[in-house]
């Protein structure tokens, strides 16, 4: 006679529940042995380099500050600059090249870790003799491809470049004392541009090509913004300011 053996209905769920709970443990093993990985073998950013805005022919300095880091390589623009690769990057006898620069910065050979690419906006004379408050200024700075819409003015754009400054620099231009006028210009010749500008106390208007702050203007200084609609620039790209003290 043939034997058969019978499995009740609790064996099979009490297997099953076993198997599940094995799973589980085995998960929660895992997962604790990826939350317990040492995270102070990767380099920490403690200070990022910042925006900058600085005379044709002088000098730039910027610096990134990081833990657990020994190893530091500067970009231009997203491109390895070589032999730069200590926390400070000098960039001497500026010109109207200039854009962005970020560093990479790791531990021994390991992961890189970036910094944000801060801009560097260039300024001279108008008229190329001297700097004087109030004179018009001509700053440069490197547009950024980035597709967006923002109210009326700008509207739609494709692309843009800030004109800023660090706070240890103001934050911003200072309008002149005795001027008449307070504007920004495009500097380039096109029409199709739009100017944002912004107080430091939030005030900010816009226009098309040109823009003409009010008289006395209400904030002690100001950031600038142009705006291109389409074809955005890959050269650096001229605002040309009236009124401010460079």
């Amino acid at each position: 006679m043939s034997k058969h053996v019978l499995q009740m209905p609790g064996v099979i769920a009490r297997a099953a529940i076993t198997a599940t709970l094995v799973a589980i443990a085995t998960n929660t093993v895992q997962a604790q042995t990826a939350d317990d990985l040492d995270q102070s073998a990767f380099p920490i950013i403690t200070a990022q380099p910042t925006d900058q805005a600085v005379f044709a022919g002088s000098n730039a300095v910027l610096t990134v500050q990081a833990v657990n880091a020994d190893t530091f390589q500067w970009q231009s623009n997203g491109v390895a600059i070589a032999g730069q690769t200590n926390s400070t990057l000098v960039v001497q006898n500026v010109g109207m090249n200039v854009g962005s620069f970020s560093c990479n910065v790791s531990l021994s050979g390991g992961d890189a870790v970036p910094t944000r690419a801060a801009s560097l906006n260039v300024m001279q004379p108008l008229d190329g003799v001297g700097v004087y408050p109030g004179d018009p200024i001509v700053v440069s700075g490197l547009p950024k491809a980035s597709n967006g819409v923002q109210g009326t003015c700008p509207g739609s754009y494709a692309g843009y470049v800030n004109y800023t400054k660090t706070i240890a620099q103001g934050w911003g231009w200072a309008p002149t004392n005795g001027a008449t006028a307070f504007t920004a210009s495009d500097g380039s010749g096109r029409t199709d541009t739009k100017i944002l500008y912004m107080g430091k106390f939030g005030d900010s208007g816009c226009d098309q090509t040109t823009v003409t702050l009010p008289n006395p203007p209400p904030s002690p200084s100001y950031r600038f913004t142009v705006f291109f609609p389409k074809n955005v620039p890959t050269t650096n790209y001229p605002i040309i300011l009236t009124g401010f003290n460079p």
